[in-house]
């Protein structure tokens, strides 16, 4: 069994996020999707607009998903630990080094493979800052 890790904020659901889903699925028999804790988002770009718990809910709730849990406090890298994948697929705007993640993995004794998503562009509706922007033109 293949199990595939992804992972990401998922603030404000958007196709982007299900062709990131569908696309990481694919990858394997088993889709672990991680949402980031709003600590560790706050850190890395922004304190959410939806709680972590919410947001895992809906992550939860996708088809592509098999399974979804929160993310971990401190090492970020401490969930492949948890995960154990076989492959950890990485959206097109995901600023992670995919060489430091393979290091990562073979330190916790896990051998995997990265695989980067490719750019949802058949809407405009494809990130959650470009979403943002367009509901601040038009309040």
């Amino acid at each position: 069994m293949t199990r595939v890790l992804a992972t990401g904020v998922f603030d404000i659901l958007h196709p982007g996020h299900v062709h990131f889903l569908t696309e990481a699925r694919k990858l394997g028999d088993e889709l672990v999707v991680v949402v980031a804790r709003d600590s560790v988002a706050q850190k890395m770009k922004r304190l959410p607009f939806i709680p972590e718990n919410i947001r895992l809910t809906m992550v939860a709730s996708l088809k592509p998903v098999d399974k979804a849990i929160l993310g971990v406090e401190g090492n970020i890298y401490d969930i492949l630990t948890v995960v154990k994948p076989d492959i950890v697929a990485l959206g097109y705007d995901q600023e992670f080094n995919q060489d430091e993640i393979v290091t990562e993995g073979k330190k916790r004794g896990i051998d995997l493979r990265v695989v980067r998503i490719s750019q949802y562009s058949e809407s405009e509706f494809n990130g959650t800052r470009k979403i943002i922007k367009m509901l601040k033109t038009k309040l």
